[in-house]
Parts: C-alpha cells; structure tokens; sequence
C-alpha cells in the first residue's frame, strides 16, 4: 500500500523547523520583514497566560498526583511538556555510554521552563583553543557577535550589573532583585574563599519594557512559565507577535521526518508527519531553517540522505553529530544552623538565584583542567514541594536532636523548623569538544512515527572529572567559611565527584558545528550550510565550543545575526 503524502499549497519563503529559542527569533524578525513563513513545532500550541495551560500560582495539592509521581520531570507544574524519556520516542547508546537526552515538545520548546539565566560568551570564549591548545577556536570573536547581544538584551530584557569582568561582558541591564537571606551567608564564606559572588543575569523584567509585556510580580515560579510574559519564554517573547504579524503559519504538532532536496541538492521543503492524524504532508519554501536543537537538528539532516547527499544532508565533512557535549554539572546541599526556626516573610523573588559566581580562575595555570564553571545557588523560603520533610531527622541529628517525627503534628514542627535553613551549590561548567562523542542514526530502530532514531555515543574525559572535583571542593571550602553543615557524605573519586551524567544539564551543542573549512564543519560563520546555501540551522548546534555559560542568550544572538544575513541574501535573490 503506497502512502499517501498531502502537500500545502503554500511555497513560503521561509520554513522554520522549531520554535524555540532559536527559531523563535528567527520567525520573529523574519515576518517583520514581511516574509511569510511555516513554523512547525512538534508539540502542541502553548500560551502561559491560557487558563487550561496555566500551572502558575497553582498550589501543590492541586496536583492529580499529591506528590506521588509526576507527568513531568521536574514535577507536575513545571512547564516541560517532554523530558528525557518520551512514550514511544526511544534513543540508543552505544557500550558505556550514558546520555540522557531532554526533549522539549511545546511551542516555545525548552525556553518555557528553564532558569533563565542570560550570560553572554566572553572574548577568551570564543578562542579557547588559542589560550589551552585544545578544541578548536570559533571563526568569529566576541566583535562579531557583541552587536546581536546588545539588540537581545534591549528586545527581551535581562537584569544584573556592570561589574567590568574581562570574559564576563556587561550588557544592557535592568535593576536587579535584591539578596535573599541564605544568599548573604553564602557570600560570606564565598569571600573569605575569594569566591566572587555578583548579582545573577537572568532575562525576567524588574520593571516593564513594552505594553505587550508585565514586569516580574516575584512569585518565585518563572518554571512554570508567566502569565503576565515578565520571563523570556520565546512563545510568549517572539512567536506570538511574530504570529500576529500575519506573516506566519503556525504548524503544531508536527514531528519533521526530513529536508526534502531537489536533483541539484538544494532544500525545498520539508516533510513532517502530524501527530494527530498520522500522516505525511509536505511543506515547500525557499529556504530551510533547522532550529530543533543541537541533536534534533542532527538527527533530521542524518536522516535527509538523497543521491546528492548521500551520508545525509550538508554532511560531506562527515561532522554531523560530531563534537556533541554538554555543560558539566556537580552540585551539592548544605544546612545553615543559624537559620532553623527563622522568621517566614516573602523573600520569594524571581525564579531563580539573585546572586551567582562568575568563574574567576581563567589565569590560573596550575588547576589540572583548564576551561572553567560558574556557581548557582538556590535555597531560601519558596513553597516546600511534597517530600521536603524527608530531610528532617537527617537535619535533627545534625542539630543535636535525636527525637524521631516520621509523621503528624512532630513531622509539622519539624518541617517548620528546618524550612529555609536548607541550601544548595551547582557548578556548571565547559567540557572540551571532542569528535569522539557524538550521535548517529541507529538503522535499527525507529520512533512510533517509523523514524529511524539517534544512537549517543559520549563519555568525558579527565578535565571534565577534575572540574568536578574541584566544585566540591570549592563548595566544602565556602560551606565552611560560612558556617554551614554539607549533607551527606562529599562525592569522591567512584561517583566522578558527583559530575552528572552528560545530557543532564540540557545545553547538549556542537552537532553542527561552525567553521569556514568545509572540510570539517557543518555551516558557515552565518550558520549557512556549507553544502547547501538556501539551509541554514539556528540552534545550539553550531556550537564550536560551549563556554561556561548558559547557552541561551549565546543561540539568540547567532540566530539574529544569521537571519540578517538571510534577509539580505533573500532580498538580493542569493537563496
């Protein structure tokens, strides 16, 4: 029985693949040109502010679950429709390997339920191969994107401070929120280690900056998403207006089976298979933007095999899904003693940390490991979530109180006693691009939509496992000058001192990396693809290296600075 392939009579000028960060942005410059355009996210359509999507200001015991179990992976309201296991969307590993692979399936993807922070790549970023000799340096410097940072920062908005840190450039910054409580002893021990600690860099507005847009209220919950659009999720920020525009067509639930080529190799289109009705459909357009992220996008162009491009789409370096890594992550918890039995008051805040660690070791020579990690805290008197008490006897005894209260009105004293006493610390830092970790097409096995899936193939190497040594030590050390009691035991050498396996921390990049060699890159320094001038990919896959920062704000500004690109190739008929 031969399938049935429904074609949109539609030629767009442009077909967006993702609509998260990336693609967001894209889209939303894109239709204020006046192009027209296909966005196709394979989640459903998505709007904080839509009383049946809402999870914020919910209580916890509006859970179904009560706290025993989630639907999703950070909990029942956080706002991730995905995670790192999908019914029915399997990936592969190859022998010892163990990555874990986030998916986001909603419009806006990941940018709905992340923390927010916007820290821009710094000079030293962008050429670390010319300070360390390993990796490889960008084809562009912190000149050529420092312009598409700026305009980022004035569009979507992002608070902290000008603190003149040579690989931690200032933007164009909003008041920050003021510390909380556990902050200010965090700070303590931190300068007595020589630890900076500066106000965070987080993209949520401390006062408005268009009519479209409320500022932050501090209800402490930017996971679950804002109902008065005062974070930056790129649903609310840039596709709805760009939506509103009339220049896009918005295609939800739509899973992307590959780029369609025509006999030159060129893209023409795409195919996708709607998730609700199960069947192909066809979308053509002038010009193909892959922004699905890093693996995604990989796994679409691996997929996209023709007489033209036979090892996949835009691969004839033989890099696409090369040189995947992911941020390196260590954490740790801690009990401040002088806080028990503390007086509540609202210190909620923004969603996330008001003070964070730059790194602040790049002219150290001697630390075994030479690319660096920033430090995020959280801690203070948000709303306890189901299973917070659980940490109570271990609590007790550490304040000198043997009495054991598993339930009733004891477990109550206790909860209350120890609620905002409880801290934590988590490095987050760069590992080193390397072509052996990468992912592949497994020809074995497909999704419940027939297509084929990704294979990971990933470990890390020594720098990453001395980073990570060197976070707890860091945290001890601070915890120490502080006052303050580390729970359980210090991770050691059998755990990789806690490091998190990779794909944990969600900033996989690298698959589709940029170069001005074609020979062993992916697109060029507008994030063109060598082998294909009208295919361009606009998410963390260009990547050349991941730097210590959150990669965000870094996709945001490529994405702008590509799409102007685009534009004039668009207009002088180029592509």
């Amino acid at each position: 029985m031969s399938i049935q392939i429904k074609k949109q009579a539609t030629k767009y000028d442009v077909c967006i693949v993702g609509s998260g960060a990336g693609g967001g942005m894209a889209a939303k410059l894109l239709a204020d040109a006046g192009f027209k355009i296909a966005l196709l996210e394979a989640g459903p359509d998505f709007d904080p502010a839509n009383k049946e999507q809402r999870t914020q200001l919910r209580w916890p015991w509006e859970s179904p679950r009560r706290g025993a179990g989630s639907t999703r992976p950070f909990g029942d309201f956080d706002m991730a429709y995905g995670g790192w296991e999908l019914e029915g969307e399997p990936y592969t590993q190859n022998e010892n390997t163990e990555f874990a692979w986030f998916r986001s399936r909603m419009l806006g993807g990941r940018t709905n339920h992340w923390g927010r922070i916007s820290l821009r790549f710094g000079p030293l970023d962008f050429k670390r191969k010319d300070f360390d000799g390993k990796g490889d340096n960008w084809p562009i410097g912190y000149e050529d994107v420092k312009p598409y940072y700026d305009k980022v920062d004035k569009l979507i908005g992002v608070f902290g401070t000008k603190e003149n840190i040579p690989n931690e450039p200032d933007g164009f910054f909003l008041p920050p929120p003021k510390p909380r409580l556990h902050e200010l002893y965090i700070k303590k021990g931190a300068n007595k280690a020589g630890v900076p600690m500066i106000p965070s860099r987080l993209s949520i507005l401390t006062k408005p900056v268009n009519k479209e847009r409320g500022a932050c209220f501090f209800c402490n919950q930017c996971s679950r998403s804002c109902m008065a659009y005062a974070d930056f999720s790129s649903s609310s920020v840039l596709v709805k207006p760009a939506v509103e525009t009339g220049n896009v067509d918005l295609y939800v639930n739509a899973m992307v089976r590959e780029v369609l080529t025509n006999g030159d190799g060129e893209a023409t289109g795409v195919s996708y298979i709607d998730k609700e009705d199960l069947r192909d459909y066809e979308i053509k357009a002038k010009v193909v933007i892959l922004a699905a992220s890093a693996c995604s996008s990989a796994r679409i162009l691996l997929n996209s095999k023709s007489a033209q491009h036979p090892n996949g789409l835009a691969n004839s370096s033989g890099v696409v899904g090369k040189y995947l890594h992911d941020s390196t992550g260590s954490s740790r918890m801690g009990f401040i003693p002088q806080l028990m039995d503390r007086e509540r008051y609202n210190e909620d805040g923004v969603g996330g940390m008001h003070l964070y660690t730059p790194w602040w070791l790049n002219d150290s020579k001697d630390l075994g490991f030479t690319r660096g990690y920033h430090i995020e805290y959280w801690g203070g008197m948000s709303m306890p979530a189901y299973g917070f008490g659980f940490n109570t006897q271990a609590l007790k005894e550490i304040a000198g109180d043997t009495s054991r209260n598993a339930y009733g009105t004891g477990l109550k004293k206790d909860v209350k006693k120890f609620y905002g006493a409880t801290f934590g610390m988590a490095g987050r830092g760069e590992s080193i691009p390397r072509k052996e970790n990468y992912c592949e097409i497994d020809n074995h096995t497909v999704d419940k939509y027939g297509i084929p899936v990704l294979k990971f193939n990933y470990s890390w190497s020594d720098e990453e496992v001395k980073q990570a040594r060197h976070m707890q030590d860091t945290f001890e050390e601070v915890m120490h000058n502080m006052g303050a009691v580390p729970l359980g035991d210090k991770p050691g050498k059998e755990t990789n001192y806690g490091l998190e396996n990779p794909g944990k921390i969600i900033h996989e990049v690298g698959t589709t990396r940029m170069g001005k060699d074609a020979n062993s890159s992916v697109v060029n320094e507008f994030n063109q693809a060598h082998d294909v001038p009208n295919l361009f990919i606009m998410d963390g896959g260009p990547f050349v290296s991941q730097a210590d920062k959150n990669p965000t704000w870094t996709i945001l500004a490529l994405a702008w600075r590509a799409t102007d690109y685009l534009t004039e190739q668009l207009k002088k008929g180029n592509v």
